[in-house]
This record gives C-alpha cells, sequence and structure tokens, in this order.
C-alpha cells in the first residue's frame, strides 16, 4: 500500500449520506462511493462492489444495489475502477489510449478493502459484477484475508480459449492470435508499455493501447474463467446467474458441480438478463439478505 494517501477522510462514526472517496494509486485518483446504512459503523457488515467491463461505480446495476442494500440496512463501497485515469467518471471512453490492465481492478479491491480495515472494518463481503465478478473471484483467490466473510457474484465472466479467439475473430473479423503475438513480442523487448495503434481490443473497435494492456486482456489465463477460482476461495461464495444472460452463457451448468460439492451456491433468477434490471434486483437482493443473515 505503499504511495496510498488518502484524499477524503471519514469518520468511524455513522453517516447518513454517501460519501465520495478519494485515494491516490501509483499517482492515479481513485475513487469510490461510501453508503452507510442508518445507524450503522464500520464494525457492521459493509459490501465492497466492484462493477463490470469498462464500466462505473453509478450504472444501473450498481447504483439500484447500493440503494436496496440501504433499504436493508446494509453499509456499500461501490468501487470506481480507475481504468488508469484519475477521477475516472462514466464509461470508458474508446478514444482514450488503454494503459490499464485486468488485474489492475484486483489490486484496487484489494486498496479498498484495506482502507476499510484501517477504518476499524471486520465483516467484509466483496461483490462483483460481470468481469467485476471475476475480479472480485481473483481477489478473494488469492487473498485469504480474516476480514472477508463472503463473495458475491452476480454474472461472473467466465472463459475459455477457443471461445475468446473466436470471439475476437466474429466481432473484429481479425485473429487474435496474431495481435496478441505482436503485443507479446514488444513486452518481451521492453516495449510493454508503447502505444499499439488501431487495434480492436475490449469493446473499442479501432482503438489504441499499450502492448503490456493488450496482453493482460487477451494472454490466455485460466484464472479468467470464474468457475475455476471458486475452490480457491476460502469464505463461503453465492452466485447469481440470469437465466436469459446472453453474455455470460451457461454459467449455472459451469458452477453446478461446484454447488454439489458444497463449494458454493447458486442461485438462477429466471427470466433475468445480464444486467437483473427492475424486480430482478429486487429478487436478488431478496435473496442475498436472506444469504447474509445465515
Amino acid at each position: 500500500m505503499s504511495g496510498l494517501v488518502l484524499v477524503t477522510a471519514m469518520s468511524s462514526a455513522a453517516v447518513s449520506v454517501a460519501q465520495e472517496l478519494k485515494l491516490d494509486h501509483k499517482g492515479v485518483s481513485i475513487n469510490a462511493s461510501l453508503e452507510m446504512a442508518s445507524g450503522k459503523t464500520f464494525r457492521d457488515p459493509i459490501v465492497v462492489m466492484t462493477h463490470g467491463t469498462l464500466a462505473h461505480n453509478k450504472m444501473e446495476i450498481m447504483s439500484q444495489l447500493q440503494d436496496l442494500f440501504k433499504d436493508n440496512e446494509i453499509s456499500t463501497l461501490s468501487v470506481n475502477l480507475g481504468l488508469g485515469i484519475s477521477d475516472r467518471k462514466g464509461m470508458y471512453d474508446c478514444a482514450t489510449t488503454h494503459t490499464h490492465k485486468h488485474t489492475d481492478a484486483v489490486d484496487e479491491i484489494g486498496i479498498w478493502v484495506n482502507w476499510l480495515k484501517h477504518k476499524g472494518a471486520k465483516n467484509i463481503i466483496l461483490l462483483g459484477h460481470s468481469r467485476g465478478g471475476n475480479q472480485t473471484a481473483w481477489y478473494a483467490a488469492e487473498n485469504n484475508d480474516a476480514v472477508i466473510k463472503k463473495v458475491i457474484l452476480i454474472a461472473p465472466a467466465t472463459w475459455s480459449e477457443t471461445y475468446a479467439k473466436q470471439n475476437y475473430k466474429n466481432r473484429y473479423k481479425k485473429d487474435l492470435d496474431s495481435v496478441l503475438s505482436k503485443a507479446e513480442t514488444m513486452v518481451k523487448q521492453g516495449d510493454g508499455k508503447s502505444v499499439m495503434k488501431n487495434t480492436d481490443h475490449i469493446y473499442c473497435e479501432n482503438t489504441s493501447v499499450t502492448a503490456e494492456s493488450f496482453v493482460s486482456y487477451n494472454k490466455p489465463d485460466q484464472r479468467f474463467n470464474t468457475p475455476s477460482l471458486l475452490s480457491s476461495i476460502k469464505v463461503p461464495v453465492l452466485v447469481f446467474a440470469g437465466s436469459e444472460d446472453k453474455v455470460v452463457k451457461n454459467l449455472a451448468k459451469k458452477v453446478k458441480p461446484l454447488v454439489k460439492k458444497g463449494k458454493v451456491d447458486l442461485m438462477v433468477v429466471e427470466g433475468a438478463g445480464h444486467m437483473f434490471r427492475d424486480l430482478y434486483a429486487e429478487d436478488m437482493m431478496d435473496q442475498i439478505v436472506e444469504y447474509l443473515a445465515n
């Protein structure tokens, strides 16, 4: 946590309105929204929430969940991943050169967990949606911290090398291997921070991306596949899958073997898509509240 500077200070007393927090991490100002439930302090349960790919902590699903947690008297810290941009707001602009890495989020989750620990937190629940679900599971699998009590993953990302290559081909009409090989060569030559222009990356067509950023998101790594991480997490895990999710497909099928082994709990929300909009979020929250009470 070297170089970590608190910009917005908070007391350990309960507060009634959301507080916007800023921390300095490697020269980048990263943000989070702290919503303390009425009458609660940092020693009460608090949920650390992480959003999905190139998104932000005020997107619909994250805002709705934060409101629903507050209604159920549960405090939350909704993380806004920096993605290499100081004081970032809103969706990531594809015109901006990508310098961020997939694992940056894992580091940032840890920074906010440590911030809460310094405030006296003893009961932290990790929650992540989509890619943020994978990054949350990745953090939990590699950090067996006593303050982490439970993990909640909402439509967490799955992965296979075959699918990743085919998806890139379908989306951009190009072979992933050739672009990845170029980026890996640059990294090996010490040029990882050099920019590859006119490159298709994540959801951004014909964008600019550093070689090390491209490698981080595209070099085959089984840890991109959230179900493969679950058995390494030492605390209870609850996974939500939407029956109509067209983004993360066959999630329930991939998680069920772990349920049978007693590793995780799985809730399939019938009719829900990837974003669990409106009443589906409320249905999900009912299950979360019950889960946290046990």
